[in-house]
């Protein structure tokens, strides 16, 4: 079956975790606590197949409003495909990029609205991780690989897609660099690139 998360479409199967699959997408999602539910950024909204998903756990019930929950939010980290069907959803990631891409201008009110829905669950959070029983070592390696996984996100975002010129003109590249380009192109050591280029030699 598909599986589509911010208008990209993966291959999914049930059983499988909807932050799993956008982790090994590489898809545009927070996970910066390994999936261990204590971060909660891998907010995500169902736009579509709700009905096909695992119902909302107590450990939900407990991090995210009644507000977010009629929206459509779940956790990406608690949520699992249970039937097979057509699911879209977008991250929480992709809808302020969304929102700042649109109108920058909405991303206080935004912001607002997520910090007040966010404290009023403030107090049932906090019963909730006082009471879980945390692998300590486990939970710090999560945590490094989550990390090491957003870096490798936005480092795959920002970073240029190399050249396919065969020729690898800098005249006809120059004008694409952009301040992570790392080619001899934009770097300014032209003469390693146009090296094969014939030399002029003075009658």
């Amino acid at each position: 079956m598909k599986i589509t998360i911010n208008n990209h479409s993966y291959d999914a199967e049930k059983g499988n975790r909807l932050l799993d699959i956008a982790r090994s997408n590489q898809e545009h999602i927070g996970y910066f606590c390994g999936g261990n539910s204590i971060c909660q950024t891998c907010y995500i909204k169902v736009l579509e197949g709700a009905e096909l998903l695992s119902p909302l756990s107590d450990e939900e019930k407990a991090l995210l409003s009644d507000t977010l929950v009629q929206e459509g939010t779940r956790m990406a980290c608690l949520t699992t495909i249970e039937k097979e069907g057509s699911i879209r959803i977008i991250s929480l990631a992709e809808e302020v990029k969304r929102v700042f891409e649109n109108n920058p201008l909405q991303l206080t009110e935004y912001a607002a609205k997520m910090g007040s829905e966010s404290l009023a669950k403030f107090p049932d959070t906090m019963r909730l991780q006082a009471q879980r029983d945390f692998d300590l070592w486990q939970l710090i390696s999560d945590v490094i690989h989550g990390i090491g996984d957003a870096v490798q996100l936005v480092l795959k975002v920002l970073a240029p897609k190399f050249s396919t010129n065969p020729k690898n003109d800098c005249r006809e590249n120059i004008t694409s660099c952009n301040p992570f380009q790392l080619s001899a192109c934009c770097n300014g050591n032209t003469e390693q690139v146009n090296s094969e280029e014939p030399k002029h030699i003075a009658a």
